[in-house]
């Protein structure tokens, strides 16, 4: 296969990449035949696959919009990134106040390769490789602590992420560790994959999920509530990622036949 120029060396393009088969899901350019092959195999156990996941990225923009727009964030810390496509944070951000400070963190390599790569010569962001479940290396990241200031609000994106995270490594626990670390004021972006209401096909495709080392956890409602812990949910609260204040004249007929996540955002008091 032919390199592109996007595709950093020692990146293995034989394998596919969960980073790259969400890309294909939304739309994205940064993808192989690899990867495409692997996500139209996902899609024929639960063809909704790519509906939920291109309602995902439509929440972070709206999330993204309203923390910048009305809630004047102007720093960013997104972990469980992946690639950046189009209209990811900081494109978002960024367009409304150029002095946005964006931090990306993903553990998959290949994320983050092709992300440096992509964002190289923005001095406003940083794109770290670090894990999720160890909160404190990634707040410890100089790339971290070199363009935020812990001192002043953050908002924290954690979307669609911790649902790559088993119980035993304990995602509430990173979640608060976490919020623990930045002031009032500041937010806190939540989106996860349920299993609440999900048909026996969706159980399937998660086993698929398993070829690219980062298999999917299902939660409940409850559960992925219980990651906000005492903070304060923004109206309409945890709910279907198109109802979340959907953008004017959006259909949200499909919103919860189709979604297939739940997602919310909170502030610290």
């Amino acid at each position: 296969m032919t390199r592109p120029s996007w595709a950093p060396e020692g990146i293995d393009l034989d394998r596919p990449s969960a980073s790259r088969v969400y890309d294909y899901f939304v739309g994205g350019m940064h993808n192989f035949e690899i990867d495409r092959a692997l996500a139209r195999e996902i899609e024929a156990f639960t063809p909704n696959v790519a509906h939920t996941m291109r309602a995902d990225r439509e929440l972070l923009r709206r999330i993204v919009r309203y923390l910048v727009e009305d809630a004047n964030v102007t720093q960013f810390l997104d972990l469980g990134s992946g690639i950046p496509t189009a209209g990811n944070v900081h494109e978002v951000a960024q367009a409304r106040n150029p002095e946005v400070n964006v931090v990306y963190v993903d553990i998959d390599p290949v994320a983050v390769a092709h992300s440096r790569a992509l964002l190289e010569g923005n001095s406003h962001t940083a794109v770290v490789h670090a894990d999720v479940a160890d909160p404190d290396g990634v707040l410890a990241d100089p790339l971290v602590t070199g363009l935020l200031d812990f001192d002043r609000p953050v908002a924290i994106l954690l979307m669609g992420v911790l649902q790559f995270l088993p119980d035993a490594a304990d995602p509430a626990g990173a979640v608060a560790r976490l919020q623990e670390a930045v002031v009032p004021g500041s937010y806190l972006a939540i989106s996860h994959a349920t299993a609440d209401g999900q048909p026996e096909e969706v159980l399937a495709a998660q086993r698929l999920s398993g070829r690219t080392a980062t298999e999917i956890v299902l939660r409940s409602k409850e559960e992925i509530g219980g990651y906000f812990h005492n903070w304060t949910l923004l109206e309409p609260g945890l709910v279907q990622l198109q109802a979340w204040r959907p953008d004017h004249g959006e259909d949200l007929s499909r919103a919860v036949a189709d979604s297939g996540a739940f997602g919310g955002l909170a502030r610290k008091r």
